[in-house]
């Protein structure tokens, strides 16, 4: 008999439950938390996890992800028809590049390259003679050019000039000038100097002092070295000339 009243009351519920409407039931639930795949805050909250997992990939141009925290370990291959290993015009950069050293070059080696200083011993400019006859000797009292021709582009500095005048191979004179000039680039000068000599000898006196011969011409050999610096460079120039002096006036005029 309790079987019978038991079995009773659960059909009962089950017929209470058929008439209870459906959608009022599930109004008073709180609706399940359903995205729409398409819409604009799937592909948001998608994007934040995905910006919380991985990294941008350096080496794919942004397109590719790799693990956060593997990025050293990693190695990324590109393919050989890669634009990224062929570079424009690789070429041209490389032959403007070695064309632009060699101007540079050529054109150091032309303005810095050292060329020749000459000297060229122009003669005599003026003279004076004068005679010591107790002692029979010929005082001479010349004033000499000489001509310097600066071949180079950069300027250069005289700094001494050394000369010896000689008389039948016997020293008679000497000069030491110590100047500093300046001479520009490729430009001719001239410097004048002094040289008093003095020559012991009889056969010379007589020549200069005679009447009756009518040559009075003596041969005077003058050599010298000229020092020049340039360039941080300090050069001896060596010259040489002869010259020939009348002895029998007492001067001769600038020529």
């Amino acid at each position: 008999m309790q079987k019978a009243l038991s079995a009773f009351k659960r059909l009962v519920g089950l017929e209470n439950q058929e008439t209870e409407p459906i959608l009022e039931r599930r109004g008073h639930d709180s609706p399940p938390p359903y995205i729409s795949i398409n819409s604009h805050e799937a592909s948001t909250s998608c994007n934040s996890i995905e910006e919380i997992t991985t990294v941008t990939c350096s080496t794919c141009r942004g397109t590719g992800r790799i693990p956060r925290g593997q990025e050293k370990e990693l190695v990324a291959l590109i393919p050989y028809s890669d634009q990224r290993l062929k570079p424009r015009r690789t070429k041209l950069y490389v032959a403007l590049a070695v064309s632009c050293c060699f101007l540079v070059f050529f054109l150091v080696v032309f303005f810095l390259y050292p060329r020749s200083v000459t000297l060229e011993h122009a003669g005599v400019n003026s003279s004076l003679v004068t005679y010591d006859t107790s002692k029979s000797i010929v005082n001479l009292h010349t004033t000499n050019k000489l001509n310097i021709s600066n071949n180079n582009l950069f300027g250069i500095e005289i700094l001494s000039l050394n000369v010896e005048v000689l008389h039948m191979s016997v020293v008679v004179g000497t000069l030491t000038l110590r100047e500093v000039k300046s001479i520009g680039p490729l430009i001719t000068n001239q410097i004048f100097y002094t040289v008093e000599s003095e020559v012991q000898d009889l056969n010379t006196y007589e020549v200069c002092t005679w009447d009756r011969i009518h040559v009075h011409n003596i041969l005077l050999h003058v050599q010298g070295s000229l020092n020049c610096s340039y360039l941080g460079h300090v050069e001896q120039i060596p010259f040489e000339g002869y010259e020939y002096l009348d002895c029998h006036s007492n001067s001769s005029v600038p020529h």
